[in-house]
């Protein structure tokens, strides 16, 4: 990265406290899993309930990212309450554990964990998609690199922390670090003003801006292939958490929390990956550089278990995630270069959850696959599903081509369905109203055989006014769609290309 745009980037208004508070946000997360199973396994004993906590964060995201996203879009000025709320059940989740494990029925553990559940895409995907609100487009590649190592800090210091203040005073003052850490995260939340910098994309009901987001996914054909193909890798990757303990253990000889230094080793290649190789993107086409990164992390995973020692073991690791640095970048430019602004908080919060959920059914198989395969067949099997993941995303169109006309009724599409039923929440309330100028005018214009003359029927004088103030209204709501649409079309057709 060069150093002038770096400089730029941290002398964009809002933009270091931005990135800061996300950088945060996400180390606080990343403690989660490490504490909570911890202090579960630490008052009760039971792995199946430590398992099932960490499930109850995870999973609810397949459900509820797409509609969280869509609450994103739908919150305009409002978005910084949108994400102190994730916030303020995130702390008060991690709490109620503290207070119930191990004093509390089992149940009511996961019960707590999923509240904070519900909202977690939102400390995941809602972050990324406010990037293009606060930088300008020249440093979009600049700062999704920053923003790829901003997941890697927290995932390398996150269940660092986590782990050593379990083992220094315990596992219940670890969550309550997270708890605190979480409520500076709400401080700096508030601050960040550039956030609600954006218009409020429409004012419809979430569950109709669900629907047309999820349309609009569906239909261009690099966001499908792209979400298709990130998730599977990540599943994975989810593969990895049972097979490097074992690795260490069972291969190398060394104790199985060598597994903690081989997610860092990958995740500080990862970081250096994304920061050197950032003008990938400016040279190719972000979703092609996405498929080679994932491409090649699947040809290096092979090597993994060839590795004779844990020196040799970290290195191969740390090579793979260099390799796969650029992927995560990437990814965040294919969503914005295909995606309208009206539509990035959805579709940012939906990709992430279905990279989560994949990742949490990837680590759920991991012990079957580790018993059946072995902790190197287990690797070969993950890597292997990053270059199925490849084919995936060529399947399903995510080579990218650029805008066309096709692409372009695609977003119309989506975003049309956006207006339908504001259209049918109108026309009666409209149909109602007397008649304007312009309706009379409407009138007047109309051919000499359809107008309705002095011997007209009463019936035909009384169903003008109706019809033509829906017909006025039709146009009226039409001009205000292709404006809504105007931004979407620029975005596909101009800057972003």
């Amino acid at each position: 990265m060069a150093y002038g745009d770096m400089g730029r980037l941290r002398r964009h208004p809002g933009y270091p406290l931005f990135y800061a508070t996300a950088t945060l946000t996400r180390f606080a997360d990343e403690m989660f899993s490490v504490g909570v199973v911890l202090l579960v396994l630490h008052r009760t004993g039971s792995a199946a309930l430590a398992g099932a906590t960490v499930a109850a964060v995870t999973l609810p995201s397949l459900v509820t990212g797409p509609v969280l996203g869509a609450w994103l879009d739908r919150a305009g000025d409002r978005r910084r309450q949108a994400m102190i709320l994730d916030q303020v059940l995130a702390a008060t989740s991690l709490v109620g554990i503290v207070l119930l494990a191990g004093n509390a029925p089992d149940w009511t553990i996961p019960a707590v964990a999923l509240v904070a559940g519900i909202t977690w895409p939102l400390s995941f995907g809602g972050f990324t998609s406010l990037i293009p609100v606060i930088v300008p487009d020249e440093l979009l590649a600049q700062a999704n690199a920053l923003e790829a190592t901003s997941f890697n800090v927290a995932i390398i210091a996150g269940p660092a922390l986590a782990g050593t203040i379990s083992a220094v005073w315990s596992p219940a003052a670890s969550l309550l670090t997270e708890a605190v850490l979480t409520l500076a995260a709400i401080v700096l939340i508030a601050r960040v003003a550039a956030m609600d910098a954006a218009p409020t994309a429409s004012t419809l009901p979430v569950k109709t801006i669900v629907r047309a987001g999820l349309l609009h996914l569906v239909r261009t054909p690099v966001l499908r292939g792209v979400s298709a193909s990130g998730a599977l890798a990540l599943g994975g990757l989810g593969l990895l958490t049972v097979a490097f303990p074992f690795l260490a253990a069972e291969e190398l000889g060394a104790d199985r929390s060598v597994a903690g230094y081989m997610w860092a080793a990958f995740a500080s290649g990862s970081m250096i990956g994304a920061l050197l190789l950032v003008r990938l993107q400016t040279r190719w086409r972000p979703e092609r550089v996405m498929l080679a990164a994932i491409f090649g992390l699947g040809l290096v995973m092979m090597s993994w278990p060839l590795a004779s020692s844990v020196p040799a073991a970290l290195a191969l690791i740390a090579l793979g995630g260099l390799v796969d640095g650029p992927g995560l970048s990437a990814q965040f430019a294919a969503r914005q270069r295909w995606t309208p602004s009206a539509m990035l908080g959805q579709i940012f919060t939906t990709a992430a959850s279905m990279k989560v959920g994949a990742f949490a059914i990837g680590a759920a198989v991991a012990s079957p696959a580790v018993v059946a395969l072995g902790a190197p067949g287990t690797i070969v099997l993950a890597g292997s599903l990053q270059i199925a993941a490849v084919g995936l995303g060529l399947l399903l169109g995510a080579a990218g081509e650029p805008a066309t006309e096709q692409h372009t009724l695609g977003v119309g599409a989506a975003l049309d369905g956006l207006n339908l039923q504001q259209d049918d929440r109108v026309h009666e309330q409209r149909d109602a109203e007397r008649d304007r100028p312009a309706v009379q005018v409407a009138l007047d214009e109309r051919p000499a055989p359809e107008r309705a003359g002095p011997g007209a029927s009463d019936a035909e004088r009384a169903r003008e006014p109706g019809v033509l103030p829906r017909m006025q209204q039709h146009e009226e709501d039409q001009d205000h769609g292709d404006k809504y649409l105007q931004d979407g079309q620029e975005r596909v057709h101009g800057r972003r290309l």
